[in-house]
């Protein structure tokens, strides 16, 4: 699982490089603000603005997965680079959750090695989230190593993304980096506890650095999901779901119920995106897509 969503981000990377964005952007940008349909219009009550990550569905075309997603009244899909942006405005739908600066998800912003790489790429895709009218693009703190504990990891973290925030701020764009397990899908990630992700927000100090609360991850290393989640929710930026164990669909065969933490979520107030990531264990993905999107309606 864990090796299918590199190589889905590393292509998007790939991709991202060639995309001729200058003559696009425009009436992206236009497209990303422009929905007449409302959530109510496809039967769901309108709390939550509901997405999903590309890569969970990869087998399925874009134009297909783009139809499907309108169709059940999500807003967007994430985890989508600039060169497959025109696919989604094509079908009314945003960006959610931006991707393409990343250099991997174990050479992160932790490590000094990575940060002049990291911010070329990452001033370069904020320009490039910003012109399209999108807001999040993600990042990654990286792995420890034998060397690199996680009070250095946190500073260096902190030092690398203050030299990009201010850019980020000027053009509007939330730079959200990702919460993940360590346990079983991501050795040795650093930004495996929400308490760590809470401290590196607090030493930042801006607004357009959030984090990415992965559901399934953080149940995975540390549980406590709902009370975490109203613990630290103004640090929150974005929302992941799967099933709990094996990162599958979000139904009644898995120790998650998601209806309460999905009224924990809206009942903080948050108005941003909650994208589906889970692995369809499902002969019909897009069966399984719609269930998930019911269940998280509240």
């Amino acid at each position: 699982m864990s090796n299918n969503r590199r190589n889905v981000i590393k292509n998007m990377v790939a991709g991202a490089a060639t995309f001729a964005a200058s003559s696009a952007l425009g009436s992206l940008a236009s497209a990303a603000t422009t929905n007449p349909e409302s959530p109510m219009d496809k039967g769901l009550k309108g709390n939550v603005n509901h997405s999903v990550c590309r890569w969970c569905f990869s087998g399925i075309p874009l134009e297909d997965l783009c139809k499907a997603a309108k169709e059940m009244g999500l807003v967007g899909i994430d985890l989508i680079g600039p060169s497959e942006w025109p696919i989604l405005k094509k079908y009314g739908l945003v960006s959610t959750m931006c991707n393409g600066a990343e250099i991997s998800l174990t050479k992160g912003w932790a490590d000094k090695n990575n940060h002049a790489t990291l911010i070329q790429k990452y001033n370069q895709h904020i320009d490039l989230v910003a012109d399209a009218g999108y807001t999040n693009l993600i990042c990654f703190s990286g792995n420890r190593t034998a060397t690199l504990d996680d009070q250095t990891g946190l500073d260096n973290c902190a030092e690398g993304l203050k030299q990009i925030m201010a850019h980020a701020e000027k053009r509007g764009v939330t730079i959200i980096m990702e919460l993940l397990n360590s346990k079983v899908d991501h050795k040795d990630y650093m930004c495996d506890r929400t308490a760590w992700g809470v401290a590196l927000c607090k030493k930042i100090g801006s607004s357009n650095f959030k984090l990415l609360y992965d559901i399934y991850h953080m149940q995975v290393d540390e549980g406590d999901v709902i009370h975490t989640i109203n613990t630290y929710h103004e640090y929150i930026g974005h929302y992941h779901t799967a099933g709990v164990p094996g990162r599958h669909e979000i139904d009644d065969t898995q120790e998650l119920y998601y209806p309460a933490i999905m009224k924990a979520i809206v009942a903080t107030g948050f108005n941003k995106y909650v994208a589906q990531e889970f692995i369809p264990a499902s002969k019909d993905p897009l069966a399984s897509l719609k269930q998930a999107i019911k269940i998280c309606d509240v």
